[in-house]
């Protein structure tokens, strides 16, 4: 998948689950060989399917950057791009 030509990379999340009234928050994530990234605000989240496998989508803004995270829910594996 790409988002404003910017391509999806794999990152290490950490997330809280199961808070209020939100399922699932990101706290931040880091790219390989790179230093952890706070994310400072949820903006947007939504859920897509494609057959067996939900996709769950964060739009945050991470220091003065808007990141989009995908969580796929069929692997457990995390993506961030810029947007």
């Amino acid at each position: 998948m790409k988002i404003n030509n910017t391509k999806e990379e794999r990152v290490e999340v950490m997330a809280l689950f199961g808070y209020e009234m939100t399922p699932c928050q990101p706290l931040t994530f880091k790219r390989r060989g790179e230093e952890e990234i706070e994310v400072t605000e949820l903006l947007k989240t939504q859920i897509r399917f494609a057959g067996n496998t939900a996709k769950h989508i964060f739009d945050v803004v991470a220091g003065h950057e808007n990141y989009r995270l995908v969580f796929d829910s069929s692997d457990l594996s995390w993506y961030s791009a810029r947007i």
